[in-house]
């Protein structure tokens, strides 16, 4: 597990077909225990998960990055939730599902993307420090240090789904947490527009 700010970890499975990280965030928020779209986990990983006092509730980002969300459903014995606009294409059983600008426990407001690869592509806020972003398939942490965009092919338009993307620039955040590749913990913002420019 690695500590990526106060209270939130982020542990990585990786994924051989995408050569990339598969990441999974815990959160400590206020009194909630959350997973972010959840990886294979070692039993390193569960047991600091359960010292912490195990998981409250799961959040999935996208129809896509399901992962071992029912697993740790099990294990955890806790609340899943996920996008609305996702729900009939995941095979999952959630307890709940989120729309644009709702409020998670714990602090987390839900930021629908327009255009994306999923009609659900949902990237989370927390107004912690100078603002955090957590992101599913909506930017790729790659090559390290940069974000970049799915293929084009994952897109029905890529103007388009870059234009969806632009709303995350009226949030104020330094860091964005990726669920795929590495995150950028600081400056991210400012990465986030120079990829949006072009």
């Amino acid at each position: 597990m690695k500590q990526l700010l106060p209270g939130i970890w982020q542990w990585s499975w990786f994924s051989e077909e995408k050569q990339l990280d598969f990441n999974g965030l815990f959160l400590t928020v206020g009194e909630h225990r959350v997973l972010i779209d959840p990886p294979p986990m070692t039993a390193e990983v569960s047991t600091f998960i359960r010292r912490q006092g195990g998981v409250d509730y799961i959040v999935v980002t996208n129809r896509d990055h399901v992962r071992e969300a029912t697993t740790c459903q099990n294990e955890f014995r806790c609340q899943l939730q996920v996008p609305e606009a996702d729900r009939a294409q995941m095979d999952v059983k959630p307890s709940k599902t989120f729309k644009d600008g709702e409020l998670l426990p714990g602090g987390m407001w839900i930021i629908q993307l327009k255009y994306q690869k999923s009609p659900g592509e949902s990237a989370l806020y927390i107004q912690q420090g100078k603002g955090v972003l957590i992101v599913g398939d909506a930017l790729i942490g790659s090559p390290s240090g940069a974000l970049s965009l799915l293929p084009a092919e994952k897109y029905q338009d890529l103007r388009l789904a870059k234009e969806g993307l632009r709303r995350l620039l009226k949030y104020d955040f330094d860091s964005i947490l990726v669920g795929d590749g590495t995150c950028i913990i600081f400056g991210a913002k400012q990465v986030v527009e120079q990829l949006l420019q072009g």
